[in-house]
């Protein structure tokens, strides 16, 4: 069953899946150098939760759905 927010949930995981992209790509290249936890890390974590809880949210979920 659909609800009336499901489109802007689905652009919301696009954004998580593009987060996810960034910071599997900035952990690789991190490793690669020795560098150990890239600078952005925390911060990019703390938005890819929020908009998850968002796009559950949206979709009528609690967040621990």
């Amino acid at each position: 069953m659909s609800g009336p927010y499901d489109h802007l949930a689905e652009r919301l995981d696009a954004v998580v899946e593009e987060l996810d992209e960034l910071q599997f790509e900035q952990l690789r290249e991190a490793a690669a150098e020795k560098s150990g936890r890239p600078a952005d890390d925390k911060r990019l974590t703390q938005a890819r939760r929020a908009i998850e809880k968002a796009s559950h949210l949206l979709r009528g979920a609690t967040p621990e759905d």
